[in-house]
């Protein structure tokens, strides 16, 4: 009988865990070979994770609800004999039943002991810094804001906070106990979060516990009976939580432009149904956008950059995220990688793959990876003009508004004459740290004057 151990796999560059959300399999059972296993949640993408090799799941090693780091083992498959594994499967299914209560109890307890007299808060708070799921839960079940959580070490990848560091800051700050915090009231004040670092570091022990004080009350509020109350879902947190992080790490303003897209409304009309028919699917005005977009990153590339502390990081791949509505209401961006190496049927089909399988939920976390720019189509729902916010770490993205007719003066050789167009705002959001107005109205202007320039007998 070979035993053989089922890894996290890498789910994208930049992906270095995931949290298991389901087993699809138990202890015991038969797998194939690239049959899905489990669930998991990374801080993109919910994806399912298919069997190494075939054989029987003869052991969970991580339980859900637990983040993993990729390349941990999270299971073991026996790949020999038919008796053996089903033999153990009692003993082995028993276990781990028994186990997560165990460990349960028994962390905690540990944490207490071991950490209470090491666990220190940092000096300075470390803005901006990624959360797993599990580590937010984790905070709000016992109380520690945003703010307590930028002061906490973390010991994961890029400074992070994993599990043990939230468990021994919690147990450490049960150990410390009121007492030690009561000669110092002040330092736990939310309203600005530079005057604790000081005091934290002369007193590490005392200072965690003033902030867990002010939250316990917070969350005490009445509500009328005329309310519902209604939990987010895990998606809605994350996308909560990086729409704060944007606002607060990128300075944004927004340029807008108005463009006459006549001959796109024309040309579109004239050919979506053969397109139809041709491909099986609809031609929208998403691609033509998209295309005019790529065009003008390769005229200005310093908008296809990101920025990392002091230095500017420029981009030579232009890949477009594209925000997609979901049908729980939430959104998602998939990525149309290299669009700039596509023509318009390319990035018409490929456009038309990612939103299909977005609304299924059948996306991969490659699917998501590495956007360099995006594009938000906000006149899908009607809206005339928005102010989108930046996908960090990108320092741009694009609202395209509804497409509607005015009165216009049209310009002609023969003199001016007052006709009928279709208009349509672009509202360009920018990050002021790296992108000054000049070059965000430029190349808002510059995407403008592609779509208005667009050829009416072009070829899809």
């Amino acid at each position: 009988m070979a035993l053989v151990e089922m890894v996290m796999p890498k789910m994208g560059e930049s992906i270095m865990e995931g949290t298991v959300l389901k087993w699809l399999k138990q202890v015991g059972d038969t797998i194939e070979q690239d049959e899905s296993v489990l669930e998991v949640a990374t801080d993109k993408v919910d994806t399912e994770v298919p069997a190494i090799q075939g054989g029987v799941l003869k052991e969970i090693l991580v339980q859900e609800g637990q983040v993993v780091a990729v390349g941990a083992p999270i299971a073991v498959i026996s790949t020999g004999g038919d008796e053996q594994p089903t033999a153990s499967t009692p003993a082995t299914e028993a276990a781990p039943a028994a186990q997560p209560t165990e460990q349960a109890t028994a962390q905690p307890a540990e944490a207490t002991a071991t950490s209470a007299q090491t666990t220190q808060r940092l000096e300075q708070p470390a803005s901006g810094r990624f959360y797993s799921p599990l580590v937010m839960n984790i905070a709000r079940e016992e109380g520690i804001s945003m703010q307590e959580l930028e002061y906490i070490p973390g010991t994961g990848k890029e400074g992070r906070v994993s599990k043990k560091d939230i468990l021994d800051y919690v147990a450490s700050r049960q150990a410390g106990g009121a007492p030690a915090t009561a000669p110092q009231p002040a330092a736990a004040a939310p309203v600005a979060p530079q005057a604790p670092a000081p005091q934290a570091a002369a007193q590490p022990q005392a200072a965690p516990v003033a902030p867990a004080a002010q939250v316990s009350t917070a969350p005490a509020q009445s509500y009328s009976g005329n309310v519902e109350i209604i939990e987010m879902d895990r998606m809605r947190k994350m996308i909560s939580q990086r729409m704060v992080d944007s606002k607060r790490i990128s300075p944004h303003v927004t340029s807008f432009v108005e463009a006459d897209v006549t001959n796109i409304v024309n040309w579109r009309n004239k050919t979506k149904d053969a397109y139809k028919k041709r491909e099986g699917e609809n031609l929208t005005f998403t691609p033509i956008f998209i295309e005019a977009i790529v065009k003008a990153i390769k005229d200005f590339p310093m908008i296809n950059v990101s920025v990392d502390g002091d230095r500017i990081i420029k981009k030579r791949d232009i890949n477009i995220g594209v925000a997609v509505a979901l049908p729980s209401g939430n959104l998602i961006v998939p990525v149309i990688h290299n669009a700039d190496q596509m023509n318009l049927n390319g990035i018409s089909k490929r456009l038309n793959d990612l939103a299909n399988r977005a609304r299924i939920n059948k996306l991969t976390p490659a699917d998501l990876a590495d956007p360099t720019y995006t594009i938000s189509n906000v006149g899908s729902f009607g809206n005339v003009m928005g102010t989108p916010i930046i996908m960090q770490p990108q320092v741009a993205i694009m609202a395209v508004g509804a497409i509607k007719k005015k009165p216009a003066v049209i310009e002609t050789p023969e003199g001016d004459l007052i006709g009928i167009r279709q208009f349509m705002f672009l509202s360009h959001s920018y990050d002021h740290r790296v992108v000054d107005g000049s070059l965000g109205g430029m190349f808002v202007r510059r995407v403008a004057d592609y779509l208005e320039a667009f050829d009416p007998n072009t070829s899809i």
